[in-house]
Order: structure tokens, then C-alpha cells, then sequence
């Protein structure tokens, strides 16, 4: 049932969740060295047990405002297509099973959210918008455009 495992978390302040088999940790990052010319949403680069990870800042490349510079961001760490990431969020609230399992959206939901966004999961009586982290990897619309 690994399946019905989700990562409960924030960006923002907006309820997220993630599922737990996509992740492969969660970790405070130390210094992030930027990169020329990347796009805004691409935070930089961090070593992480002798490894080096993209850092991809979910608020910038979701509301096109970057968070602001944490100390030691907190960072959900997975591999996709074989390059490792750091996703920062906010704050986590818990990794857990979700007894409802994942829902349709239900109402309207602010544009920024839509591409980025597979359902609804309920925990501690609040709804999560449900990620999907390979989707933050893509450049965003416009961005390839000159």
C-alpha cells in the first residue's frame, strides 16, 4: 500500500502533498551556489552525501516569486530521469497514510496551481493539492521562447 504513503507539507502556506515512493528524503540544505543564466525557478546547485542536486524553488516556479533565502532551506531530495533534486517547501507536516486516498479536484483552483496539480488527498481535515515533482522539472511555458 506503499501507494496510499504521502509526504504532508506547505508552500507558501498552501497544504501539499507528495507521494511518499517518489520521494527519497527530506533534508535541510546547506550553501546553494547559483547558476548563471538558469531560470529564476532553479535556485542552484547543493552537495548532498557527495552528490550534487538541482534546486528547484517550487514558489518561485508555481507563483513566479522567489522564497525567501532560508538559512537552511528544507528540501525534499528525489531522483528523476537519473539527475537528483532538491524541491524547497516550506515546512512538513507529516508522512502518512491517507485512508481516502487520492480524490478528483473538487471546485475551482487558482490557474498558477492547475499545471501542476493531479487531485485532492485529505489529512487533519484540511484538503492537499496533490504534486506530481517530476513536473517542476520541465521549463515552464514561454521559458524556451527568444
Amino acid at each position: 500500500m506503499t501507494d496510499s504513503l504521502f509526504l504532508f507539507a506547505s508552500i507558501a502556506g498552501a497544504p501539499i502533498t507528495v507521494r511518499a515512493c517518489a520521494i527519497e528524503a527530506v533534508v535541510r540544505l546547506g550553501d546553494i551556489v547559483p547558476v548563471p543564466l538558469a531560470p529564476v525557478h532553479v535556485r542552484g546547485l547543493a552537495a548532498l552525501r557527495s552528490r550534487v542536486l538541482t534546486v528547484i524553488d517550487l514558489q518561485s516556479r508555481i507563483f513566479g516569486t522567489a522564497a525567501d533565502a532560508q538559512t537552511a532551506p528544507l528540501a525534499i531530495v528525489a531522483d528523476i530521469a537519473g539527475h537528483s533534486y532538491g524541491f524547497l517547501i516550506d515546512a512538513v507536516t507529516d508522512i502518512c497514510q491517507a485512508q481516502g486516498g487520492v480524490q478528483p479536484l473538487r471546485g475551482r483552483i487558482d490557474p498558477v496551481w492547475r499545471p501542476f496539480v493531479s487531485g485532492l488527498v485529505d489529512y487533519d481535515g484540511r484538503s492537499h493539492l496533490l504534486l506530481t515533482l517530476a513536473d517542476f522539472t520541465n521549463a515552464p511555458s514561454g521559458a524556451l521562447a527568444a
